[in-house]
């Protein structure tokens, strides 16, 4: 099979699977060795990456998948009928980088990171398809583990968890004792 037949063919099937799809996986259901895939997947980026294509193909840690130009995005709506997406919540952001950061983690892990009851926030984001459902744990009560989705990546434009931003250095953060110190010392000078 020649580079077109396989770019083809492994678009024809990331097109109708629409879904996220493995790389070995689609690997295989091409009929090519998973090393010709690298070849593939770069025609691929290369044909969606010209300003004449309205896709792009998006890379989520091993898996490869078809999307739209976010450029299109109220032009799909539009056709679609699709109503506004609704922004996140404080609380919500608080829970995705709690999860993201420390994932699988459970609702009360969130709660006592965060200090107040988050169940319906890690609810309203598994009802949002950001955060997954990822087994549970060997501890009493085995309570379930959540961790974050594909979906998640695609919305915060990311490829991979590790290219989060890393979290800052404790040793740099001020402690709130410092921050009570600090200021008194600013009170008195006055």
């Amino acid at each position: 099979m020649d580079i077109n037949e396989m770019t083809a063919a492994v678009e024809a099937i990331l097109f109708a699977g629409g879904d996220p799809i493995e790389g070995d996986k689609l690997a295989l259901a091409a009929g090519i060795e998973p090393i010709e895939l690298k070849n593939v997947i770069a025609a691929l980026e290369e044909k969606y990456a010209r300003p004449d294509s309205g896709l792009v193909l998006l890379r989520l840690e091993d898996s490869f998948q078809l999307a739209t130009k976010q450029r299109f995005s109220e032009n799909i709506k539009e056709a679609f009928e699709i109503r506004k997406n609704s922004a996140l919540s404080a609380a919500a952001m608080e829970v995705l980088t709690i999860v993201a950061y420390n994932q699988p983690v459970t609702k009360s892990f969130v709660e006592n990171v965060r200090g107040v009851d988050s169940s319906s926030t890690v609810n309203s984001l598994v009802e949002k398809g950001l955060l997954c459902e990822a087994g549970r744990l060997e501890l009493p009560g085995r309570p379930i583990a959540y961790k974050t989705t594909d979906a998640f990546l695609r919305s915060f434009q990311i490829s991979s968890i590790s290219e989060l931003p890393p979290l800052p250095d404790q040793a740099e953060q001020l402690t709130i004792d410092e921050v009570i110190a600090e200021g008194s010392l600013s009170e008195s000078e006055e």
